[in-house]
């Protein structure tokens, strides 16, 4: 019913001026007050995107993603059910399995950086990898630095490389898929860099693809509430 009042408001856009006070459809005249209802719905649909909305949520995604990145350093050394001395802090993320805390922020970087190209655009997108890049070098420990960094940045370039042709077509797909890869390359860089072994990569997987699969209701949210309103990707 929705999507016929706003063809009917899209026929009464293009409709000749004397026409519009009774426009001639399958069963008949239409009355004025149904295409001003018609009208109405549709010009709150373009008003959420000329207000932007879209742009406000892309900055709030921005500024979650780059946090992530000291939030994943802080959780390491202070967060955990077992805290190893002169080691990181661990959570189980699988029976028997255990994996440093920040690997869950790592899980939630590759998801908000998706949605921070589906709101402000590849340019953007590829912003916030460097920046992110840049922060990772930061705030990562001298001993783990080349390691942070590369394995934060060749992971979000193949997020970003799975991710944008697939966005626009299966919004699920692309961020799900997406963030499988960069997670796995994220684990199998670091691992191998820091520690010359990947005798942890289970449990590195495990931890960011848990934050992943979590992600996935609040994904289907938002695209149901974009196609509701009528907000395209960047």
């Amino acid at each position: 019913m929705r999507s016929l009042a706003l063809a009917c408001a899209d026929h009464y856009d293009k409709a000749p001026l004397g026409y519009r006070h009774q426009a001639p459809l399958a069963g008949g005249s239409i009355s004025i007050r149904v295409f001003k209802a018609a009208l109405s719905m549709k010009n709150q649909r373009s008003d959420h995107t000329r207000s932007g909305l879209p742009r406000y949520e892309g900055s709030l995604y921005f500024v979650g993603f780059l946090l992530c990145i000291p939030l994943a350093n802080w959780m390491i050394h202070n967060l955990g059910t077992l805290c190893l001395t002169d080691g990181p802090c661990l959570i189980p993320v699988a029976p028997g399995v255990m994996a440093p805390s920040g690997v869950l922020m790592i899980g939630i970087a590759l998801v908000l950086r998706d949605l921070v190209q589906r709101r402000l655009g590849k340019l953007w997108a590829l912003l916030a990898i460097i920046v992110g890049a840049g922060l990772s070098w930061i705030v990562a420990e001298p001993a783990l630095v080349i390691a942070s960094t590369l394995a934060f940045l060749l992971s979000e370039l193949a997020d970003f490389a799975v991710y944008t042709p697939l966005q626009r077509r299966r919004l699920i797909l692309a961020v799900v898929l997406s963030s499988i890869v960069g997670l796995i390359v994220d684990s199998l860089v670091f691992l191998q860099l820091a520690f010359g072994s990947l005798e942890f990569l289970g449990g590195q997987i495990l931890g960011k693809a848990w934050m992943v699969l979590l992600s996935i209701p609040l994904i289907w949210l938002l695209r149901e509430r974009d196609r509701r309103l009528g907000i395209q990707p960047a």
